[in-house]
């Protein structure tokens, strides 16, 4: 073999030696087969584990934040009223909000979110990344997984709440529809202003209802979730108001790309900006105590108390802002302002409540509980530990009506009957001895009911509860709606005629909506409706429902109670071409004062009472204002007067349209001389407490026809809103307050 041959013969040898080695370093551990098996490994491995985070991570329940909301309180004409809770929130379905505007959102934060699984890998990955290096929050999720985030979980910037975000918006979108997931989205997501849910944004930012939003106002509200005080048009520099017309420009741009927006409607859409930013309603003045009236109602009618408070519900009340705000100010102009504190404690210990009622629906339009619910916590228009006086004799000629009765003689009780009026005449019929005095110790002789009334006459009326029966002038006066002391086992006796037991303003409101209704039943209600969502609502009575008494009983007495205001102790209220009725009440020792009355359109009862501050106890109310004794033609008139005044109308009815099918034309009672009508002395009290009396006890009436004598009504006159008198007649007194002898009240 030659030396080339060997040469070839080792080269060869190096090469099958070379292919035979081993590798060796780091070649031996990443050859491409390796690494391909490497990934499907880590692939595998990812799977499973995320299989296994799958499997084991279910939909949660909504988280605390999500679930709280305010509940909503609007009156009648569904304008705000308050907001009560921590969060300025109020869900409302997606079926309330225009197409147009759900199609702003979509096109603002996921254009393909109808056609999407529910999760962006890519944004989910890139924010894994940022959040593991520390760069904070970032884009680039589904509406889906803004949505679980919001509802399910919580803003916290870590890798696990990203992969459970991941898990739950997969397993979300499988189960639920994607309009399930966008009313939720725009329901929880954050606007600025403190508003969270569209409903909230679109009552801070344009001050009105969702279902009345624009498309180009929803896409302004659409933008501000990128950024809600950068973006917020009103306080925003140049910058930012540039940036959010901009962002403004691109969803309108990408509805027209998607089809949910023509061309020449997104060319003629101009920017929309916002109203100032206005403060949300507190509980302060009145309205403290209306949403506290609505809340009784609402819990009363078996809405969950703990539920109702977790927020969520929408009350709409009967209230109407522009009788509530005439009755707040009747207050102060015909009281308050005439009140000196400082200098009179009397002054202090003057409360009011009052309460407006619609006789037709059974709406509460008005309310007025005292100075404030932050100032004082008795609500004086629901109170009942106060008399309500001679405003009770109403109801005892209503019994008289509805039970066909006559008077110890056999006289069927009409307006005209006549009765003795003489001041402390013991009453007949009763094993309970009672001799009332009437007001000022007056005497009138024979009188007929139409007057006594009118005069507001204590002996009259404590004989005429003798005479029907005092069981059932208590039944009746249930059966009107007096629900109190009445009720719940007021002692029968003869000084109920007097109005001794407890009554609200609330409550006597509404007795006298129920005639003014022709008797059929009026319970004053403060809700309207109330309801959570699409799904929940509040199942409440009709305020309005079955016949209290007859409707020719109802009707006869409210042509007697005209007369109270024609040509009696309600003359303050008189009215020209507005018929009205009403009957005052003035309990003794003047510790209340009362002037409940009605038009055929409104009855408003307003109660003063005397309340020693600090203290809760009764005391007097004479001395008010620096006056004398306060009667219900005075004050209490005054302010019923004051807001009725105000609050009638050209479409207010203005005449009674009554069915009077009892004899309810008073007669006119024999020619009543001077000494009748004064002051007489006080006769000796027999061994029993009961004066002797002066005269006979029994009713009469006239042994000859006379001529009737209709109450004199107001002249006719056009429909206009009444302009009562800046200095109205004094009122003569309503024939309640007696000495206290008998230690019974009168009014």
């Amino acid at each position: 073999m030659g030396r080339a041959d060997d040469r070839r013969a080792r080269q060869k040898g190096a090469r099958r030696a070379k292919k035979t080695a081993k590798p060796g370093g780091i070649r031996r551990f990443f050859t491409w087969k390796m690494v391909l098996g490497y990934f499907v490994g880590l692939g595998a491995l990812g799977v499973g584990a995320f299989a296994i985070l799958y499997f084991s991570v279910d939909i949660p329940d909504a988280n605390a934040e999500a679930r709280a909301e305010a509940n909503i309180y609007k009156y009648g004409d569904g304008s705000i009223m308050a907001k009560e809770g921590t969060v300025n929130r109020e869900s409302v379905p997606l079926s309330k909000i225009p197409k147009k505007v759900q199609h702003t959102f979509v096109a603002a934060e996921n254009k393909d979110f109808y056609t999407d699984s529910g999760v962006s890998f890519s944004g989910t990955a890139r924010g894994l990344i940022n959040t593991a290096l520390g760069r904070g929050k970032q884009g680039g999720s589904t509406i889906t997984q803004q949505f679980v985030k919001n509802y399910y979980l919580s803003q916290e910037q870590t890798i696990s709440r990203k992969l459970n975000e991941l898990v739950i918006s997969l397993k979300v979108d499988q189960q639920e529809s994607k309009d399930y997931i966008l009313q939720g989205y725009i329901n929880t997501s954050y606007y600025g202003r403190g508003a969270y849910g569209i409903q909230a944004a679109s009552r801070a930012y344009y001050n009105k209802d969702v279902d009345k939003l624009t498309v180009a106002q929803g896409a302004y509200l659409a933008a501000l979730l990128q950024a809600p005080s950068q973006y917020d048009y009103s306080t925003a520099g140049p910058n930012g108001k540039k940036l959010v017309v901009a962002r403004w420009n691109y969803i309108l741009n990408n509805m027209v790309e998607k089809d949910w927006l023509s061309k020449s409607e997104r060319d003629g859409l101009k920017f929309d900006k916002p109203i100032a930013p206005r403060p949300i309603p507190g509980l302060e003045g009145q309205t403290g105590y209306v949403i506290l009236e609505a809340k009784k109602e609402l819990f009363k009618e078996g809405v969950d108390e703990k539920e109702f408070e977790a927020g969520g519900w929408t009350v709409t009340l009967n209230i109407e802002k522009k009788k509530q705000k005439a009755l707040e100010k009747a207050v102060q102009t015909e009281l308050t302002d005439k009140l000196d504190p400082k200098d009179r404690q009397v002054d202090k210990d003057a409360q009011v409540g009052a309460i407006s009622v619609d006789p037709k629906t059974g709406g509460i339009v008005a309310m007025y509980g005292g100075a404030g619910a932050t100032q004082h916590y008795i609500n004086n228009a629901t109170r009942s530990d106060y008399q309500p006086a001679s405003t009770f004799k109403p109801l005892i000629l209503a019994s008289a009506y509805e039970n066909g009765a006559t008077t110890q003689s056999g006289t069927p009780i009409t307006a005209s009957t006549l009765y003795d009026g003489t001041s402390r005449r013991p009453v007949k019929g009763s094993d309970t001895a009672f001799s009332p005095p009437n007001e000022d110790n007056k005497s009138y002789g024979e009188i007929n009911v139409q007057k006594a009334m009118n005069k507001s006459v204590n002996s009259v009326f404590a004989q005429m509860a003798v005479d029907v029966g005092l069981d059932k002038v208590k039944n009746t006066a249930m059966d009107l709606g007096m629900v109190g002391e009445v009720k719940n086992g007021f002692d029968v006796r003869p000084a109920m005629s007097l109005g001794v037991m407890g009554a609200s303003p609330k409550e006597m409101a509404g007795v006298y909506a129920t005639l003014d209704n022709h008797g059929k039943k009026v319970t004053p209600a403060f809700v309207k409706s109330a309801e959570k969502g699409e799904d929940q609502t509040a199942q409440l009575p009709d305020p309005t429902n079955g016949q209290a008494i007859s409707r020719g009983a109802a009707d006869s007495v409210t042509q007697v109670l005209t007369g109270v205001v024609d040509d009696g102790t309600g003359q303050a209220v008189r009215t020209k071409g507005q018929e009205m009725a009403g009957k005052t009440g003035t309990s003794d020792d003047n510790k209340s004062a009362w002037f409940t009355g009605y038009t055929p359109d409104l009855v408003t009862s307003v109660g003063m009472f005397g309340e020693r501050e600090g203290k809760g106890t009764q005391v007097t109310l004479k001395g008010t204002a620096g006056g004398g004794r306060v009667n219900g033609g005075d004050f209490p008139a005054k302010i019923w007067g004051a807001y009725m005044g105000s609050t009638l109308d050209d479409d207010s009815t203005t005449k009674f349209d009554l069915d009077t099918e009892l004899d309810n034309q008073p007669q006119a009672p024999p020619p009543t001389t001077e000494a009748e009508e004064s002051p007489t002395t006080s006769p000796t009290p027999t061994d029993s407490g009961s004066p002797t009396p002066t005269k006979s006890a029994t009713p009469t009436t006239p042994t000859t026809p006379t001529t009737p004598a209709t109450p004199t009504l107001p002249p006719t006159a056009p429909p206009t809103a009444p302009t009562l008198p800046t200095a109205p007649p004094t009122a003569p007194g309503d024939g309640g307050d007696g000495d206290g002898d008998q230690g019974q009240e009168g009014g």
